[in-house]
């Protein structure tokens, strides 16, 4: 959105926004700004989410699958969890086809990796970067 926008939604003038815009990404509030692009028109909107349990979480094990996981451009999002699974990966691909080529071939071929878990999502609901989410209307 502008300045103006933000600056009517906020209910300040056009100048103290942008100085108070400019203190948040100075102090690091805020991080950047990204264009929000359409998964489906890319043909990319195939969501599947899969557990990722290690066969060594030692620290060094950990670091050689993080750093082979982020190789990966159809793993959207890796996150280290604490539970009965070692990690949790978002991957989008164009279909369920293609998803268990990048499982088959990549995922499970990550180091340290015992076994997976996949869970396919049927409709996203609320995704906060999504251009369809209501914080960006």
């Amino acid at each position: 959105m502008t300045v103006t926008e933000l600056s009517t939604r906020v209910g300040l003038s056009k100048t103290p926004c942008q100085v108070r815009l400019k203190r948040l990404i100075d102090t690091g509030y805020i991080l950047g700004f990204r264009a929000l692009i359409d998964p489906a028109r890319l043909g990319m909107d195939h969501v599947a989410f899969t557990e990722v349990k290690l066969s060594d979480t030692r620290e060094e094990a950990l670091d050689e699958f993080n750093a082979e996981v982020r190789k990966i451009r159809e793993v959207e999002e890796c996150h280290m969890i604490a539970g009965h699974f070692d990690y949790l990966l978002k991957v989008r691909t164009s279909d369920i086809r293609k998803y268990r080529i990048v499982l088959g071939e990549k995922i499970s071929s990550l180091p340290h990796v015992a076994n997976t878990s996949t869970f396919v999502a049927m409709q996203t609901v609320q995704d906060p970067w999504s251009a369809a989410s209501p914080r960006y209307r």
